[in-house]
């Protein structure tokens, strides 16, 4: 009975068919990501022909002709296309004469001038057609203004100091305060210990909308911290539930043969965290690390509230944002958007053997 069942089983699941439907589902996935960057690439003058313009970055071909810059196009003729560049397009009414008595009378004769960039020797074409409906004609091209305009509107050196001022000291606080009540909660005995870590679990699970009002109302109210930084720093002094989670089931896994080592030794607590768990750890550290890293720098909505009047404290995030609503040019947000994405994806690529061993080490070993 199984050899037939085995025998029925279509060859389609099998590994390379398999591989090549995970390969179409990523393609699809990343589709708007390569959307993103093409479009960084194109031309203004690109996006706004909607009728022709190629999915590719291009740019319309250009002549000089006797002192004129002059656009080709795509002219059709009795011997196929032709790329030629427009001179001066030309009305020539109809005689009225010669056209019967009608309520609508037929358009006037459109006609063009065109040189042959191949052969501008040969003089002016004469061709007759509405040159309105004729397409320009493009050559490939990569548009880098769109990596340098917002550059004039927005203090970018500035913008990215203030992200990475903010990512260093709140990755401080969060790793010291995480680090600390992870390793009581992996390590000691607590009266009700187990209670007190399942009501910082629930935690995760309270949406940010009902503590956002409560806490901007004590941070503006209190201790008047409108327009600083503080409320987007000093609360990650506290630790962070997501990474106190990561950081003890990390510390739980590990043996507690060398601690008990070093206790006789005589070394205390923070001896034994600092000597033997930590160095046992680094891997979680680095995830923990990259995680809050990431959040920080696409953290928008707190920026926004606490930082609208302190532009000179604004991190790239919120800049970014500002820059799309004062400036609304597709391709040069997509710039800026590639901008501001290409740290994180160096440090991620950087460290990415950690990262992985951090998220397979705290999401396998000791529930």
């Amino acid at each position: 009975m199984k050899k037939t069942l085995a025998r029925k089983t279509p060859k389609f699941w099998g590994a390379p068919s398999f591989n090549v439907f995970v390969w179409l589902l990523l393609a699809v996935y990343l589709l708007p990501v390569a959307f993103m960057i093409v479009t960084a690439f194109m031309s203004t003058e690109q996006l706004e022909d909607e009728r022709n313009t190629p999915l590719y970055p291009a740019k319309v071909v250009h002549f000089l002709y006797k002192g004129q810059d002059l656009k080709v196009y795509n002219v059709p003729t009795t011997n196929g296309v032709k790329q030629w560049a427009l001179i001066s397009p030309q009305i020539k009414p109809r005689d009225p004469g010669l056209m019967p008595a009608a309520e609508n009378p037929p358009p006037d004769i459109k006609t063009g001038q065109f040189v042959d960039p191949q052969h501008p020797e040969a003089g002016v074409i004469a061709w007759r057609g509405d040159w309105n409906l004729l397409t320009a004609s493009y050559e490939f091209s990569l548009a880098w203004d769109n990596f340098t305009v917002h550059a004039k509107a927005l203090p970018i050196p500035r913008l990215f100091g203030n992200t990475l001022f903010m990512v260093i000291v709140t990755e401080i606080g969060v790793l010291l305060s995480s680090i600390v009540v992870a390793y009581g909660f992996a390590r000691f005995p607590l009266p009700g210990g187990n209670l007190l870590f399942y009501i910082l679990i629930a935690t995760i699970l309270i949406p940010e909308k009902i503590t956002f009002l409560p806490t901007y109302f004590f941070y503006v109210a209190v201790p008047h911290w409108a327009g600083t930084m503080y409320p987007l720093i000093v609360p990650y002094f506290f630790g962070n539930a997501v990474y106190i989670f990561l950081l003890r089931q990390n510390f739980k896994g590990l043996p507690f043969d060398l601690e008990e080592a070093a206790m006789i030794d005589g070394a205390g607590p923070l001896r034994r965290l600092y000597s033997v768990v930590l160095p046992q750890s680094w891997a979680v550290i680095i995830t923990v690390s990259i995680l809050h890293f990431f959040y920080i720098w696409n953290e928008t909505r707190q920026a926004s509230i606490y930082l609208s009047t302190a532009k000179d404290l604004m991190p790239i995030s919120f800049g970014m944002q500002l820059y799309q609503s004062l400036h609304p040019i597709q391709n040069v947000i997509e710039a800026f958007t590639i901008l501001a994405l290409a740290v994180p994806l160096i440090l991620l690529f950087l460290s990415q053997r950690f990262f992985l061993q951090g998220i397979l080490i705290t999401g396998t070993e000791n529930k």
